[in-house]
């Protein structure tokens, strides 16, 4: 039987930028920082991909994944503007399998130093991504997605999953563990998306395994039901070198797992393109945004 080959990663034409606000339902344990940096891993072959950190230094896993940490983001002054170099040289630096480099801004800081302020507005995070020149940015979400969505409608505000969305070129991705609990919580995350309007036709659903068992029927049937509504459903299998070093050594990822980020990165930019064309359009640089000095720490 001929081996099957798998269709590359379509490169991003220069110019373009997509954006990927990789999200979950509630505050941890869907996944979202493997799937960001298994899409960042797979777009890298479509274009210069990062990774946006938004979670607190003590949450996130991110610096200790980093073996080549960059100076970090408390390097990158908040009121003046900056250099190309001076973003991409605060970026840690990963390889995906072959020769493709993508980059993570993250915080290397001391445990003990003070919390930085990280800005909470997406459209400050996509102006330093615009300014490190990335097309392939991918945003490691922090919040609690179906908890902003119904804050946000109850004050009717617009909150900060919609924010993301409404970027330019926006894809979300939705992960969710590959549970009971898990597609319970997704199919919540799911109906609130949609009460509130957000782009469901362009969404991709990642379900992550995070137990190397066999999938329940609820988990299933929840992924049966869920396909026709969004863009595309992408199944993250069980992998024992996520579980015991994340995404720190992704020589040593089974081929499944290349393969579903592949997938996942597919996915993405279908979406983009059956959204907006193809190619994508050139991305127009956002204005300035700086904070003040009082704004960096908490």
């Amino acid at each position: 039987m001929a081996k099957r080959v798998q269709a590359a990663v379509p490169t991003l034409p220069d110019g373009a930028r997509l954006v990927v606000p990789v999200l979950g339902p509630g505050a941890g344990g869907s996944g979202r920082s493997t799937v960001a940096g298994l899409l960042a891993s797979a777009m890298a072959a479509a274009g210069p991909a990062v990774v946006l950190d938004l979670a607190p230094r003590l949450v996130s896993p991110w610096p200790s994944w980093s073996a080549d940490p960059g100076s970090g983001l408390a390097s990158i002054p908040p009121d003046r503007p900056l250099r190309r170099s001076e973003v991409v040289a605060a970026a840690a630096r990963f390889r995906a399998p072959g020769e493709a480099v993508w980059h993570v801004l993250t915080d290397h800081e001391d445990w003990a130093a003070p919390p930085l302020g990280l800005p909470s507005e997406p459209g400050a995070w996509y102006q330093l991504a615009a300014i490190g020149g990335w097309r392939a940015v991918v945003a490691d979400t922090a919040h609690p997605l179906t908890h902003d969505i119904v804050t946000a409608r109850s004050v009717r505000a617009s909150g900060t999953t919609a924010a993301w969305s409404s970027l330019p070129y926006a894809v979300p991705v939705l992960c969710a563990a590959a549970t009971g609990a898990g597609v319970y919580a997704l199919q919540q995350a799911v109906h609130a998306m949609e009460a509130e309007g957000l782009p469901l036709k362009r969404l991709i659903v990642a379900l992550v395994d995070q137990a190397g068992d066999r999938q329940p029927p609820v988990v299933r049937a929840a992924a049966t039901m869920l396909a026709p509504r969004v863009a595309d459903l992408v199944q993250v299998p069980y992998d024992s070198a996520l579980r015991a070093t994340g995404l720190r050594e992704t020589g040593r990822l089974r081929p499944r797992t290349l393969q579903a980020a592949d997938a996942l990165a597919r996915a993405v930019l279908q979406s983009a393109q059956t959204a907006w064309g193809t190619p994508l359009g050139v991305t127009e640089q956002p204005a300035p945004y700086y904070r003040s000095p009082e704004q960096t720490h908490h």
